[in-house]
């Protein structure tokens, strides 16, 4: 017998295909469509209402291969870090943020193991980009997490956000496959709007996303700018300058409209926070109909020179732009006792 295909990787299509040379009813495939994305069945023995005989068929012609908990930490601020070991034995790791008073529990999950860019600050690009994710791989990540936070907070996941391990416009299939997947409403049918897809900045893709309609929200990780700056810290940018980005980016505007944009802004110390900064920042946002900047408290990585802003500089940079129009948060970091905050997931 030769390798079993995962089930989970076959389209409807297929799926119905498989069963009218079986001879099966039609109708067996929207079951197992079911199982597989609504109830997230790992196995074929729980699809209770398919016969014995059929089950064993399946067993016989294809797998399931799920992602499952390796570890969990939880922080005293509610945040919980999971560890999930794929089915090759590589590890990737997603976060429960909960905010429970403003009932947002938002899942920040990883779309590749290690990841390839080598952003100065950030501990995932420190590991070498073993592989792209596959959809069933990604969309577990918030089922399994869903299940968690129903469990913990007696409510079920509000949001999603790809900004955990990984650049997921480098794994851009099997991300839009989860966004459809998420979305369907044969699956976990969350709306588009809460998703969000985060991006070092890769131009192409960025066009690439408005010309395939996607209508999740995109948040650039910007932290610099200017050129000199970003180089410094974000290699990327040396393909993909700031002049390029913003164009991407009103282009992404124009044809998505109603999608949201969030530039997210690392404040460090004497190196990005200072209201000449903000200045610069403020010309860049002008550029686009609508933007808004979430400035995130650096998180401390091993080996990294970089070190967080003063609260009382970042405060003065979010209230620069506030009062010009554009609409600024300053995100404290939750999970930092767990290395569970922004640019610590590293498999430790």
């Amino acid at each position: 017998m030769g390798i079993q295909q995962d089930i989970r990787l076959l389209e409807m299509e297929d799926l119905l295909a498989y069963f009218k040379a079986k001879g099966a009813p039609k109708f067996r495939a929207k079951q197992v469509f079911e199982w597989l994305w609504k109830k997230g069945a790992h196995s074929f023995a729980e699809m209770t209402n398919l016969s014995k005989k059929l089950r064993e068929q399946l067993e016989e012609d294809f797998c399931i291969r799920p992602i499952s908990l390796d570890m969990e930490q939880r922080s005293n601020d509610g945040t919980i870090k999971n560890r999930f070991r794929l089915h090759d034995g590589h590890l990737i790791e997603s976060v429960l943020i909960p905010v429970p008073s403003q009932n947002r529990f938002t899942v920040c999950i990883s779309s590749q193991v290690g990841c390839s860019l080598s952003c100065s600050f950030c501990a995932t690009g420190k590991m070498k980009r073993l592989r792209n994710l596959d959809a069933p791989e990604i969309y577990d990540q918030v089922l399994l997490v869903n299940r968690q936070c129903e469990q913990t907070y007696g409510h079920p996941i509000t949001n999603v956000v790809y900004m955990g391990m990984g650049e997921p416009l480098l794994a851009y299939r099997p991300v839009l496959k989860s966004i459809e997947l998420l979305t369907a409403p044969w699956a976990l049918d969350m709306a588009p709007r809460r998703l969000t897809i985060s991006t070092a900045g890769i131009s192409k893709m960025i066009k690439r996303l408005a010309d395939d309609g996607i209508r999740s929200n995109l948040a650039l990780s910007l932290h610099a700018a200017d050129d000199s700056k970003r180089n410094e810290i974000m290699p990327i940018n040396e393909q993909n300058n700031l002049e390029t980005l913003i164009e991407a980016l009103q282009y992404f505007y124009e044809q998505t409209k109603d999608s949201k944009l969030t530039f997210e802004y690392i404040a460090f110390k004497d190196f990005n926070d200072s209201i000449e900064d903000a200045q610069k920042l403020l010309a860049l946002c002008q550029q686009l109909p609508k933007v808004k900047v979430n400035i995130i408290e650096y998180n401390p990585v091993e080996g990294v020179t970089l070190s967080k802003a003063a609260a009382e500089k970042i405060d003065r940079f979010s209230e620069y732009l506030n009062r010009r129009g554009v609409p600024c948060t300053v995100r404290r970091s939750r999970g930092k006792d767990i290395d569970a905050a922004c640019g610590q997931l590293a498999n430790k």
